[in-house]
C-alpha cells in the first residue's frame, strides 16, 4: 500500500511538469481574439508619428511601411513561445473561452483606454508626490529655492581641511 501511495504522490507531483504545451495555432488564435495585431499597429502608427515629428528629414513614407503584416506577423511568432512558456493548452482554452465572451471583448475594446487614463493618472500622481518631496525637504533646507542641493564647502573648494 506504502508503494501505491508513494507513486500517486510522484504522479501529483509530475502532473504540472506533464502538461500539455498549447500549440501555435492555439496560441495564434488567442492573439486573434485579443485583436494584439491591431494593437501593434496601432503602436506602430504612434511610433511613425512621433518620429515623422522628432525626425522631419526622414520621408512620412518610410515611417508609415515601419510596421505591416509582415513584421507584424513577425512579432506574433517571436511571442509564441513566451505564451507555450508560461500557459498550458488549457489555459489558452480558458483565455480563449473568457476573450470570445462579451465581456472577454469588452476587456479588449477598454483595457488599452483605462491603461492610458490610469497612466495618466498615475503621472499626475507621481508629479504631485515629487513635488510635495521636495516642499518637504526645501522647508527642512536640505534643498534650496531651486530644489537643487545647496552649494557645500566641499563643492566650492572651501572645505575644511585639518591642520590649515
Amino acid at each position: 500500500m506504502g508503494a501505491i501511495a508513494g507513486a500517486a504522490m510522484l504522479l501529483g507531483a509530475a502532473g504540472p511538469a506533464l502538461a500539455t504545451q498549447p500549440s501555435e495555432q492555439q496560441v495564434r488564435k488567442l492573439f486573434q481574439v485579443m485583436h494584439l495585431d491591431q494593437r501593434v499597429i496601432q503602436m506602430g502608427k504612434q511610433f511613425s508619428g512621433t518620429m515623422g515629428h522628432n525626425v522631419p528629414c526622414v520621408p512620412a513614407s518610410y515611417w508609415d511601411g515601419f510596421v505591416d503584416e509582415a513584421s507584424v506577423n513577425d512579432l506574433m511568432g517571436r511571442m509564441v513561445p513566451i505564451y507555450q512558456a508560461h500557459f498550458t493548452a488549457e489555459d489558452i482554452a480558458g483565455l480563449l473561452k473568457f476573450y470570445q465572451s462579451p465581456l472577454g471583448q469588452k476587456v479588449v475594446t477598454e483595457l488599452p483606454k483605462t491603461m492610458e487614463e490610469g497612466m495618466s493618472v498615475g503621472r499626475l500622481w507621481g508629479e504631485e508626490r515629487a513635488m510635495a518631496l521636495i516642499q518637504a525637504l526645501q522647508k527642512k533646507g536640505t534643498l534650496n529655492v531651486e530644489g537643487k542641493c545647496p552649494a557645500s564647502p566641499a563643492a566650492d573648494g572651501t572645505a575644511f581641511e585639518p591642520g590649515k
